[in-house]
């Protein structure tokens, strides 16, 4: 186990410390180590996104450093909805599709936390996680009793200065629902300090206001009887263009669920790292050593075009998420949409998902000419470019060179009965399926 100086320094590095109350308080509950820590997470969707991993592989650093984590799914909180970083009202889920999502995010969460007692190889204790849901001590608890027993502890005027309530009121309104959130979360960590002996809540740094509204809550109800509470929060990301991190060049979240993003997407994604920001990705989201890491940021400065740095982030976040099969099946689609490989050995789904997000066109019926396809698929902008193309030998079909622009493709080109690849030049690709 790292020395706790060590092990704070070392969250420091990788950009992981935004907040905290009492960084000095902190370190000796570090030092009297095993600490339990928890971070919430409450069911938006059927499956967590990209920025959900910052929270979660920080825990895994804690258990890693020799702490206790619980990951917790917000089955009650994820039926009132957080207003912090929001500017308008959530559409409320019903109990039922709460609990479902609850469910699908069960075995992400999961992932992250061993749940069981263990011993690294240099001897340290890895110490069991739990996987919690507010719903279990929320559940039975009466509107009176709520309202007596955890509001009063609750004064208005310090609910209404917390930065999320505030920016919210200002931008419109905030219905009572959104307004006690922070009741909801501040007794999560209450009941979890009572019965799990938890000292630590972490989050983003737009959940400051929510976690030190549970401290202020425990100093209240316990006068600490069972040692100070404590609250460290994590960087909000944006990406070298101030953009929200975790979002697709489309918009879109990117999400764990490959069913939602493709294991070739979710490379795609981690590989399209600006360098700007690679070398502070490589810090927050993998467990390279440092000495990896700043070899890697000297590639990035002497030799950014091999993309080195970027190739290493993608290959660590997809064996992360998906295993190192799925790893290899990516680098190997990647190779040979490029000419570096057999198209035809590619699974059908890695090439499906490869092709997706290049750019795919359908055809149903017989194939047309190999000019018409280029126009068809966005590779060149009309049949006279497509012919010019194929005529000066910048035209290819799986990885195939054309030279002649009108004969349709073959009914046994189509990979998988289904599939062509059509390049133009060395690296713009798009693909075409036939129905």
């Amino acid at each position: 186990m790292l020395p706790v100086s060590d092990f704070l320094d070392e969250l420091r590095w990788r950009g992981l410390i935004a907040q905290t109350t009492d960084e000095q308080a902190l370190s000796t509950a570090l030092d009297n180590a095993p600490l339990t820590v928890y971070a919430g997470f409450d069911p938006t969707a059927a499956s967590l996104h990209a920025g959900h991993l910052v929270p979660l592989l920080t825990l895994r650093r804690f258990q890693q450093a020799g702490h206790r984590p619980i990951v917790l799914a917000g089955g009650a909180t994820g039926l009132i909805g957080d207003p912090s970083g929001r500017s308008t009202e959530r559409v409320l889920n019903t109990p039922e599709r709460v609990r479902e999502l609850v469910e699908a995010l069960r075995p992400q969460l999961a992932k992250f936390v061993d749940f069981e007692d263990s011993t690294t190889s240099d001897g340290r204790t890895v110490h069991a996680g739990v996987l919690a849901n507010n719903l279990d001590w929320t559940a039975s608890i009466s509107a009176l009793d709520f309202l007596r027993d955890v509001g009063k502890h609750f004064p208005v005027t310090q609910m209404l200065a917390r930065e999320s309530v505030a920016a919210r009121i200002n931008s419109g309104g905030l219905s009572y629902t959104e307004f006690s959130y922070q009741l909801l979360q501040a007794n999560d960590y209450l009941q979890l300090y009572r019965d799990q002996g938890c000292r630590l809540q972490i989050g983003g740094n737009d959940q400051w206001g929510n976690i030190t509204a549970g401290l202020d809550y425990i100093r209240r109800v316990t006068a600490n009887e069972g040692g100070p509470a404590h609250a460290l929060t994590l960087p909000l990301l944006t990406n070298a263009n101030g953009e929200k991190f975790g979002k697709s060049t489309g918009g879109g979240s990117v999400w764990l669920d490959p069913q939602l993003t493709s294991p070739y997407a979710w490379f795609q994604f981690w590989f399209n790292t600006d360098d700007k920001d690679v070398v502070s990705r490589l810090k927050t989201f993998t467990f390279l050593d440092r000495k990896e890491i700043e070899e890697l940021e000297t590639q990035v400065a002497e030799r950014p075009a091999a993309r080195l740095a970027q190739r290493r982030l993608a290959e660590e976040m997809t064996t992360l998420i998906h295993g190192a099969e799925e790893t290899a099946a990516v680098n190997a689609a990647s190779q040979a949409l490029f000419g570096r490989g057999e198209l035809r050995e590619l699974p059908e789904a890695t090439l499906r998902a490869a092709l997706t997000e290049a750019g795919l066109h359908q055809v149903s019926g017989e194939l047309p000419s190999v000019a018409a396809l280029l126009q068809a698929s966005g590779l060149a902008a009309s049949l006279s470019e497509a012919r010019r193309t194929v005529r000066e030998g910048g035209a290819y079909v799986n990885n195939t060179k054309v030279t002649d622009a009108e004969a349709p493709p073959a009914t046994e080109d189509l990979i998988h009965g289904r599939w062509l690849v059509l390049r133009r030049g060395k690296r713009t690709f798009a693909g075409i399926e036939r129905l």
